[in-house]
C-alpha cells in the first residue's frame, strides 16, 4: 500500500501537461506548505533564501510547462549579461546594438513560440498552399516573462536603473514563482531594491496576504469556474442554440468571469508575495466601475497598461508629435496589446475597438481642455455606456472564432425573447445568484474592502485559519472534475 501512495506521490511531482500547477490545486498547497518549513528559517539570510526560492520558482515552472523551463533560464541569461554590457559600455552606438539584441532574443521567441502558427495560416493562403499547423507547444506565461525580462534592459538602457551585480538575483526577479505564470508584470526598479532588504512580514502585511488569497480563491475557484462551466462555455460554444437574452446574459458571465480569474490570479499573488516578505503593485483596481475607456485602462491589467505605456506608446512618440500622431500611437499601442494576448484575428479586433475608442476618447477630451464635473446621474450613465462597450469587445476576445461572434450578435439582435428571463432565472438559480453577488462586491465602495482588510488584520491566527479554512470547504463543494486553468495562462 505505502508503494502505490509513493507511485502516485512522484507521478503528482512530475510534469502533468493536463494539470498544470495552480494555487487552487491541492498539490499546490502541498507544495506551499512544504516551502514554507524551508523558507522561514531561511528568510533572514540572503543567497541561501534566493537560491531557495528561485530553485522552488523553477520547479514551479517545470510543473506549469515540463522542460521549458530551460527556456525560462535562458531568458534569464541572456538578458542578465546583455544587461552588464550595456552599463559598462561608454558609447551609446554599442549600448543600442546590445539592447537590440535583448530585444531580437526576447520578441523572437515569444514570436516563434506564440505566432509562428498564426503567419503560417495567414500566409498559406497567398502560397496556394493548405494551411498545416505546426506542432508548437506554448510555454504557460511566456508573454508575461519576456515582457518583464525586456524591460529590465531597457530600463538599464535608458539609465533608470543599474545592473544587478549577481546573476542570482536576476533569476529570483524573473522567476518568483507568485507572479511568473500569469502576473503582474513586476518592474525591476519596484522588485530588486526588495532583495537587500531584511525579509520582515508585519501583521498587517499577514493579515492582508491572508485576506487577498482569501478573496482570490473565492473569485477564481467558486464565482469564476462555476459559471464558467454551467453556463458560459456552453453558450460561447454554440450560441445558436441559444436565445438572444441567454447570449447577452453569458457576455455578462464572461465579463465577470474573467475579471474574477485574472484578479483572483493577481490577488493570490499579492497575498502570498506579501507572506513572504516582498510588495507587488495593485494590477486590478474596480476596473468596471469606470466612467470611460482610458480610466478603464488605468484600473484593469494595470501592470501590462503601464508596460504598454512606458515601453510600447512613449516609444512610438507618444503625445509628443501632435493629436493626429498621439491618437495613431494609442490605436496602434492597444492594436499590439490585442495581439499580446492571442495570436488570432478576433485578438487583433478586440485591440483595435480598444484603441479606437481611447483615440475617440482622447479627441474628445481634448476639445474640451478637461473632463468638466460630471453629475452623479451622468457619472452613472459614463459607467453603464463604458462598461457595454468593453463588454462588446469581450465577446471579440472569448468567442473562438469571428463566426462564434457573429452568431452571438445575431442571436442577441433578432433573436432576443426577454420574456424568457423568468425561465432564465429558474433555470440557472446558482449562475445568476454568483453572477449577482459578483458584480455587487465589485461595485462596493473602496473603504468597505478596507474595512474588510482591517478585520481580517485584526482576527487571531486561528481566526484567519478559519476564514481560509471555510473558502477552502466552499471550493472543495463547488469543484468540477477537471483542473480549470487560470485564463492568462495561455498568454
Amino acid at each position: 500500500m505505502f508503494s502505490i501512495d509513493t507511485h502516485k506521490l512522484a507521478n503528482e511531482l512530475l510534469y502533468q501537461p493536463d494539470a498544470p500547477l495552480i494555487f487552487n490545486s491541492g498539490i499546490f498547497l502541498f507544495l506551499f506548505l512544504f516551502f514554507l518549513l524551508v523558507y522561514v528559517p531561511l528568510s533572514k539570510t540572503h543567497r541561501p533564501k534566493l537560491l531557495f526560492v528561485t530553485l522552488f520558482s523553477l520547479y514551479f515552472y517545470y510543473k506549469s510547462s515540463g522542460w521549458y523551463f530551460l527556456l525560462l533560464l535562458s531568458t534569464v541569461a541572456i538578458d542578465y549579461h546583455l544587461a552588464a554590457a550595456i552599463g559598462r559600455a561608454r558609447n551609446r552606438g554599442t549600448q543600442q546594438i546590445l539592447l537590440a539584441l535583448s530585444i531580437i532574443a526576447n520578441l523572437g521567441v515569444l514570436g516563434y513560440f506564440k505566432y509562428t502558427n498564426f503567419f503560417v495560416e495567414w500566409l498559406s493562403p497567398l502560397a496556394g498552399v493548405p494551411f498545416q499547423p505546426l506542432d508548437i507547444f506554448l510555454p504557460v506565461g511566456i508573454s508575461f516573462f519576456t515582457f518583464q525580462s525586456m524591460s529590465y534592459t531597457m530600463d538599464v538602457y535608458r539609465g533608470h536603473l543599474k545592473p544587478v551585480n549577481h546573476i542570482l538575483d536576476y533569476a529570483f526577479f524573473v522567476s518568483f514563482f507568485p507572479q511568473l505564470v500569469a502576473g503582474p508584470i513586476v518592474r525591476a526598479a519596484d522588485f530588486l531594491p526588495q532583495l537587500n532588504m531584511p525579509t520582515v512580514v508585519t501583521r498587517a502585511m499577514f493579515g492582508r496576504g491572508i485576506f487577498l488569497i482569501t478573496t482570490g480563491l473565492f473569485k477564481k475557484a467558486i464565482i469564476s469556474n462555476y459559471i464558467s462551466l454551467n453556463f458560459v462555455d456552453r453558450v460561447f460554444e454554440a450560441p445558436a442554440l441559444y436565445s438572444g437574452l441567454e447570449n447577452l446574459m453569458a457576455v455578462y458571465g464572461y465579463a465577470l468571469q474573467i475579471y474574477c480569474d485574472f484578479s483572483g490570479y493577481s490577488d493570490m499573488a499579492i497575498g502570498i508575495a506579501l507572506l513572504l516578505g516582498f510588495h507587488f503593485n495593485l494590477n486590478f483596481d474596480s476596473p468596471y466601475q469606470s466612467k470611460n475607456i482610458t480610466e478603464f485602462w488605468r484600473r484593469w491589467h494595470m501592470s501590462l497598461s503601464s508596460w504598454l505605456r512606458d515601453y510600447l506608446y512613449i516609444s512610438l512618440g507618444g503625445n509628443r508629435k501632435g493629436r493626429v500622431r498621439t491618437y495613431l500611437n494609442l490605436f496602434l499601442t492597444m492594436l499590439l496589446g490585442g495581439l499580446w494576448h492571442g495570436a488570432a484575428w478576433r485578438f487583433v479586433w478586440w485591440g483595435a475597438l480598444h484603441g479606437l475608442a481611447l483615440a475617440v476618447h482622447k479627441a474628445f477630451a481634448g476639445r474640451q481642455g478637461s473632463e468638466p464635473r460630471a453629475s452623479r446621474g451622468v457619472a452613472w450613465l459614463s459607467t453603464l455606456l463604458t462598461f457595454h462597450f468593453v463588454c462588446f469587445c469581450w465577446i471579440f476576445f472569448r468567442a473562438a472564432d469571428m463566426q462564434v461572434a457573429t452568431d452571438m450578435l445575431r442571436q442577441m439582435a433578432y433573436q432576443f425573447h426577454g420574456t424568457l428571463l423568468p425561465e432564465f432565472v429558474a433555470g440557472y438559480p446558482w449562475v445568476v445568484a454568483l453572477m449577482a453577488l459578483g458584480y455587487v462586491l465589485h461595485f462596493v465602495p473602496a473603504r468597505a474592502e478596507h474595512w474588510a482588510v482591517t478585520k481580517t488584520t485584526q482576527l487571531p491566527l486561528v481566526g484567519q485559519a478559519a476564514l481560509l479554512a471555510v473558502v477552502i470547504l466552499c471550493v472543495v463543494q463547488t469543484k468540477s472534475a477537471s483542473i480549470q486553468p487560470f485564463i492568462y495562462f495561455q498568454f
